[in-house]
């Protein structure tokens, strides 16, 4: 995982799945959320703590794209981006083969919309988790 020491992954993997968890949680409401939003609903300690949700949401894209689903993290947004995610977002989705173009300007945000279109028509179809399985 981009940036991730081997040695983080164990931690990693539990907040990938609630993070998922959560966000299928947002699909059904079909609005995003905030990095921040993501990091306090999650009850993520700090240091750090946006870092955390960037590097669970780069697993959660690996996921999805492994499985030929839209990316559930579309759904996380910054604030000072417009709504528009992380430039670490639209780096993770070219490597994916999911975006090629400029992580700010027309081409992201148009790209993005899609994204975040496919994410909530796909995930809150996909049946709501267990209750419990997020912070």
């Amino acid at each position: 995982m981009t940036g991730v020491a081997e040695s983080t992954m164990p931690t990693l993997q539990p907040l990938t799945r609630r993070l998922r968890a959560h966000l299928q949680r947002i699909a059904v409401r079909g609005e995003p959320v905030t990095y921040r939003a993501v990091a306090e609903a999650l009850a993520l300690k700090p240091p750090h703590t946006i870092h955390q949700v960037a590097q669970a949401l780069e697993g959660l894209m690996r996921e999805d794209a492994a499985n030929d689903h839209p990316f559930i993290a579309a759904l996380v947004i910054s604030r000072a981006r417009g709504g528009l995610p992380a430039p670490g977002f639209f780096d993770m989705a070219k490597e994916l083969g999911r975006f090629d173009g400029e992580p700010s300007g027309p081409d992201a945000a148009t790209a993005h919309a899609a994204m975040v279109a496919a994410a909530v028509a796909f995930w809150s179809a996909a049946g709501l988790p267990e209750a419990g399985t997020a912070a």
